[in-house]
C-alpha cells in the first residue's frame, strides 16, 4: 500500500481500458514524489483517478517525463501489465518520438550513441561520461528557423535526461533548457522560452493483455506551438 495522498488533479487520458492508461503530461507536472515534490505529482493524480493505483508499485508508473516534458506516458492498472511494460522498456520495444527545438542547424538526421551518466562535478546533471550507460537517441531535422531547428527525436534507451543530454553534446541543445543549454543566444524570442522545448507525441507499445500493437498522438503542446508560429514569421536561413 502506498503512503501517498490522493489529490484531485486533473488528468488528460489519451486511451485507458483495464489494464493500461495512457496520460497526455501537462508541462510542471511532476510524475514521481521526491525531494521537494512531495505532493501535486503524477502519482497523486493517478491515486485519485482510480483506487487501483493504490494497490501497484509506484501507482504503476513505469517510466517518466522530467517536470517541464510535456506528452505521453504510460501507466500500468495490473501487476502484470506493470511488469510487461517494464519488460517491454528494456527490450527497447516500447516507441517513444518526441518534437525538441534546438538551438542552431543540426545536420539533416543522425544517431548520437553516447554513454550518459552523473556530471562528475555536478552532481545534480547527467553528461556524457566514459563508463556511462549506454545512450541512443535518433534524430531527423523536421524544420529549419533562423537559428533554430524543429527535430524529432527516437529513443532507443532511456536514460536520465536523455535528448537534452545528447543534443548539447552534438553542439545545438534544446530551447529553454537553463541545464544544458544557453543562457543567451542571437535571438531574445528563443531565450524567453520558459522551459526545455520537448515534447512527447507519439509513444507506441504492445498491449499487455491483448498483444496488439498500440500507438497513440497528441499534438505540439501550445506553447511550443505557438513559439514555432513566431519563429516561422522569420525568413529561414
Amino acid at each position: 500500500m502506498l503512503a501517498e495522498q490522493a489529490e484531485d488533479i486533473p488528468l488528460d487520458v489519451v486511451f485507458e481500458d483495464d489494464t493500461i492508461a495512457v496520460i497526455n503530461k501537462p508541462v510542471g507536472l511532476v510524475v514521481h514524489p521526491g525531494s521537494g515534490n512531495w505532493s501535486g505529482t503524477l502519482l497523486n493524480a493517478l491515486l485519485f483517478h482510480s483506487p487501483v493505483f493504490r494497490e501497484l508499485p509506484r501507482a504503476g508508473i513505469v517510466h517518466r517525463l522530467d517536470k517541464d516534458t510535456s506528452g505521453l506516458l504510460v501507466v500500468a492498472k495490473t501487476l502484470e501489465a506493470q511488469t510487461d511494460l517494464v519488460r517491454q522498456l528494456q527490450a527497447r520495444s516500447v516507441k517513444r518520438h518526441y518534437y525538441a527545438l534546438v538551438h542552431g542547424e543540426p545536420s539533416p538526421s543522425g544517431v548520437v550513441n553516447a554513454p550518459i551518466g552523473r556530471h562528475p562535478v555536478q552532481r545534480t546533471k547527467m553528461a556524457v561520461v566514459p563508463g556511462g550507460r549506454e545512450a541512443v537517441t535518433h534524430y531527423r531535422v523536421v524544420e529549419r528557423f533562423a537559428r533554430a531547428s524543429l527535430v524529432e527525436c527516437q529513443l532507443e534507451t532511456g536514460r536520465t535526461h536523455q535528448i537534452r543530454v545528447h543534443m548539447a553534446h552534438i553542439g545545438h541543445p534544446l530551447v529553454g533548457d537553463t541545464t544544458y543549454g544557453k543562457a543567451r543566444s542571437a535571438d531574445p524570442r528563443l531565450d524567453a522560452f520558459p522551459r526545455q522545448a520537448l515534447h512527447a507525441w507519439q509513444l507506441g507499445l504492445i498491449h499487455p493483455r491483448s498483444g496488439e500493437a498500440g500507438r497513440w498522438s497528441v499534438p505540439l503542446a501550445a506553447d511550443i506551438d505557438s513559439l514555432l508560429a513566431i519563429l516561422r514569421e522569420s525568413p529561414k536561413p
